[in-house]
């Protein structure tokens, strides 16, 4: 608009300039420091807004570098300061983030953020720009906090506004120019959800597999309620994960583009989704068996304690990893009554240790092609493959020779008609295991090498050769 396209310009922080909100990040980062402030912080917001926002800030190690930006504002704030337009950072954050971000972006001739006693948020802010710019100025928001400053000034910016909140806006004042938010369809729940990673939690047909119960109808209807409720409480997990691992995913070349990390899902939609799947989850869970139930709760506290504390520190977190895929079958046995061999339960930790080795060798080899030394928010370090790459081909083998101890006990000569037409699989576990590691070695490894053999058609073909063969051997006699 001609008439106020030389107005200075203020800018709000929080879900205008950037697509988060600064304090919430602040509170995740504390917590994730010292689990103990989470118990303090009710005391500092008993002292007011601008107490609390000040000791976060003071305890918090804040960056701006990885923030998700609106890059279309940052565009048109670029152009409009060339054009020598003055622009301002108003923003409820407190002063110290203010002041990282506008260092960082170099945009702004000056900041009014919280400091002291005063909570820069509604009049409160629109009377600190008064008293700064001095005349009419356009404001750019994005809430309904920001209604009174709009009021009171001489036209709008909307930054990803309700159409509400927009059509109110309207009747007050002029629009000078309005930034959309990317429409968030089912497939960025779904990206969130990680529902392709709901595959591994078929390993809970593992028991009835191997019992070769796998035509009663009854287990196998108990089985996908356990199926759909595992699957539930784990996309909970997931989510509360790329939350607590906001700032370690923006700096990963792949995981800045997760929902939460690029600022496309808020931080507030992803915690009311944690809870409602935890609800649905637990839920069926206890329609299942309450034994069922307990196995969910100490699956979700293990991989709860996995991704706040256990990732972090070198062999544990895939020690624990191989844990947590092998509690799946201990879960389906749970599930259906059905016992679980020790043969499995050593074959399947010495598996998932190797895949949990798969994983972490194929990011240290991204991480070494791209020229970087060391893993952000793990203890790893592009050196330690060569410790990683024998230990996880190791586990391998091992996990084969297990195989073939099963193949010779005497229980294995009961259950199959043809026990020695197993050593075929042994066989095709080799193959799958090497061909795991010569991807991994060769770059070529997906994050997820569960999800890789899942989705690679030579992988899935071995692996329904090797079941067809099992079939065989239990059910044919010569």
């Amino acid at each position: 608009m001609q008439e106020t396209n030389d107005l200075p310009l203020v800018v709000d922080l929080d879900g205008t300039l950037t697509l988060t909100d600064t304090l919430t990040e602040s509170v995740i980062q504390l917590v994730k420091r010292n689990p103990s402030n989470i118990i303090r912080l009710p005391m500092w917001l008993l002292q007011g807004r601008s107490a609390i926002k000040h000791k976060i800030a003071a305890r918090s190690n804040f960056s701006a570098e990885y923030l998700p930006y609106r890059e279309a504002l940052i565009d048109f704030l670029t152009v409009e300061k060339i054009r020598g337009r003055r622009i301002i950072l108003a923003t409820a954050a407190h002063g110290s983030i203010a002041s990282s971000v506008s260092a960082h972006l170099g945009l702004f001739d000056e900041v009014l953020a919280t400091k002291g006693d005063i909570n820069l948020k509604g009049s409160a802010k629109l009377e600190k720009v008064r008293e700064c710019v001095g005349g009419p100025f356009v404001y750019v928001g994005d809430s309904y906090a920001d209604l009174p400053v709009w009021l009171g000034s001489q036209a709008a910016i909307l930054a990803g506004v309700s159409p509400r909140l927009a059509a109110l806006v309207r009747e007050h004042v002029p629009i000078e120019r309005e930034f959309t938010n990317r429409k968030i369809g089912l497939h960025v729940w779904l990206k969130a959800l990680r529902v392709h990673q709901w595959l591994k939690n078929l390993l809970l047909f593992v028991p009835l597999l191997t019992a070769f119960s796998f035509f009663d109808t009854d287990k196998l209807v108990t089985l996908a309620m356990a199926f759909i409720s595992m699957s539930l409480g784990a996309s909970a997990t997931y989510i509360a994960n790329d939350i607590w691992d906001l700032e370690s995913d923006r700096r990963h070349p792949r995981k800045q583009y997760r929902p939460f990390a690029s600022g496309t899902l808020t931080i507030s939609s992803g915690l009311l989704s944690i809870v409602a799947l935890l609800i649905a989850s637990v839920a069926l869970a206890f329609s299942v068996s309450v034994e069922f139930a307990a196995m969910l709760v100490l699956y979700l506290v293990l991989t709860t304690v996995y991704s706040w504390f256990l990732k972090s520190r070198v062999m544990i977190d895939v020690i624990t990893l191989s844990l947590l895929y092998t509690l799946r079958i201990l879960a389906g046995s749970v599930a259906v009554q059905i016992n679980t061999s020790r043969w499995l339960l050593a074959f399947s930790v010495l598996t998932f240790l190797n895949l949990a080795l798969v994983k972490r060798c194929s990011e240290l080899v991204s991480l070494r092609a791209s020229g970087d030394t060391a893993t952000v928010g793990r203890d790893y370090h592009v050196a330690d493959l060569e410790v990683l790459w024998p230990l996880g081909i190791g586990a391998s083998l091992a996990a084969v020779v297990v195989f073939g101890l099963f193949i010779n006990a005497p229980d294995t000569a009961v259950r199959y008609a043809l026990p020695d037409l197993l050593w075929l699989v042994a066989l095709g576990l080799i193959s799958l295991f090497a061909r795991l590691w010569i991807k991994t070695v060769r770059g070529a490894m997906d994050d997820d090498p569960v999800v890789y053999l899942i989705e690679d058609h030579g992988s899935l073909l071995t692996i329904l050769i090797m079941v067809a063969i099992m079939m065989t051997a239990h059910f044919v006699q010569l």
